[in-house]
């Protein structure tokens, strides 16, 4: 067996670091970052079904609640981030929710949702400002959102910086998948992947 010594070691051992250290290349935003892994659950309400990544409407109800979503847990205070890419497969639906962040604890409610409508503009349902375009069946579409607890919550499309808004203090978790807005319907199918979440 050939033994390794001095700079042959550091590069062995280099190499070894290069191939097993995580990829940081799609965050966005002011690092250092460290990777979390949080827990979730899923909600599958009136006609939604979850299949692993794959979330679906198959029902054109313009009422009532439709949803297929993985609910990721609580956090409080700091800032976190979340990255994962959706592909619309199929979509004869419109205006749905595919990307959100939640509000939790006294006071709950929706606070920041991503969703797009059948021609593929997407968009942030409160305020209603169009936050990108080209959301057709079949085209991947990286989401990448920032909340700084008390501060900010960004959020990007595709690496480019889309909106900006005040973040008030308190819990909040992430959701994805596909959620009937008021305004909405379906049937739709839509594939996530390269989940991913830091925080610093």
């Amino acid at each position: 067996m050939r033994r390794l010594h001095g700079a042959g070691v550091f590069a062995a051992v280099a190499a070894g670091l290069a191939i097993f250290a995580p990829a940081a290349d799609a965050q966005v935003g002011t690092g250092p970052w460290t990777a979390d892994s949080p827990g979730y659950s899923e909600q599958e309400r009136g006609c939604g079904q979850v299949s692993g990544l794959t979330f679906q409407l198959t029902c054109s109800t313009g009422g009532g609640d439709q949803r297929a979503e993985r609910r990721y847990t609580t956090y409080t205070g700091g800032t976190h981030q979340f990255e994962g890419s959706f592909k619309i497969t199929s979509m004869t639906g419109t205006r749905i929710s595919l990307k959100q962040t939640f509000r939790d604890g006294s006071n709950a409610g929706p606070y920041f949702l991503l969703a797009v409508e059948k021609g593929g503009r997407m968009y942030a349902v409160e305020g209603g400002a169009t936050l990108g375009s080209g959301a057709t069946v079949g085209t991947s579409v990286r989401v990448n959102t920032i909340n700084q607890v008390g501060s900010s919550h960004k959020v990007y499309l595709n690496g480019s910086l889309k909106q900006t808004i005040s973040s008030p203090g308190g819990s909040y978790y992430d959701k994805f998948g596909s959620y009937r807005t008021s305004s909405g319907a379906g049937p739709i199918t839509v594939q996530w992947s390269g989940i991913r979440f830091w925080h610093r």
